[in-house]
């Protein structure tokens, strides 16, 4: 072996000496950090902002709690040009949790950062309001370079975490366009969540329900209309916000996201868990 050849050995093995250290502390903290106690802090702001916590069982609550946690201390949550807290950070969260709480092992393995913007964003980006602007961005999934970040707009998270039901929630929003991502394509059609047998009927309802907010019989968001993955993304903003709500207006559709989102198995088993109380 030569010495040139040598030097390049020994930086490799150095770099991954360094590497497997820095993995090995990070899982040591993320370890620790879930074995702490739930903050009473945290668990006050859940309660006040956080509709879809408030909502659930004790049990089920102690369960988005520990998902909180795992999601706070294995992702980076931080403000461009703005400061954030943990409030900030807990809304966050709650965004990424709201959709998966029937699946309680996930916790997107892709997303490394979310970034929170002082308020809403061209294509470019850009916070400033100028004259010419046409597009503001509440929230954005990257891709590409920026493959693994979320976008979101820090008032119109604020707004949607308001203890008050709504038929919005930004952050609801991109985090089910990152679990209709699952199947390598952003399409409306989250087949990692939907059996193969209910593709077909799901597009037809999509097909129904944009006939209708054409028409203007439907009270859903009209952004729906802009292909299917908006309208995954706007009508599951609906039916996590307002459930009731949305059950009466759109019962088909209900049916639907429940099933792909296994929200009746989950209400039916907190339900027995009254029950049995």
């Amino acid at each position: 072996m030569d010495k040139l050849t040598a030097i390049i050995l020994g930086v490799a093995i150095l770099i991954g000496v360094v590497l497997s250290r820095k993995v090995f502390l990070k899982k040591r903290h993320i370890k620790r950090k879930l074995k702490e106690e739930f903050p009473q802090s945290w668990r006050n702001v859940l309660s006040q902002k956080v509709l879809f916590y408030s909502q659930l069982n004790d049990s089920d609550k102690f369960l988005f709690e520990k998902r909180v946690q795992r999601f706070v201390a294995t992702k980076t949550i931080e403000g461009i040009d703005t400061n954030i807290d943990d409030t900030i950070r807990l809304m966050v969260a709650s965004s990424a949790i709201i959709p998966t709480f029937a699946f309680p092992e996930y916790n997107y393995p892709d997303v490394r950062n979310v970034l929170i913007y002082p308020n809403s964003f061209d294509e470019h980006f850009q916070t400033q309001r100028f004259e010419g602007h046409r597009e503001y961005i509440t929230g954005m999934v990257g891709n590409r370079f920026q493959n693994g970040i979320v976008i979101l707009s820090k008032p119109d998270l604020i707004a949607a975490f308001d203890g008050l039901p709504h038929e919005y929630n930004v952050g609801v929003h991109e985090f089910v366009h990152l679990l209709d991502k699952e199947d390598g394509v952003i399409d409306g059609i989250p087949e990692a969540l939907m059996k193969r047998q209910y593709v077909g009927p799901w597009l037809h309802e999509i097909k129904n329900e944009m006939e209708k907010i054409e028409a203007g019989t439907s009270d859903i968001n009209p952004y729906a209309l802009t292909n299917n993955a908006e309208f995954l993304a706007v009508v599951s903003e609906y039916f996590f916000d307002s459930p009731e709500k949305f059950k009466h207006r759109h019962p088909e559709l209900y049916q639907f996201l429940s099933t792909i989102y296994n929200r009746e198995e989950r209400v039916s088993s907190a339900k027995q868990e009254n029950l049995s109380a």
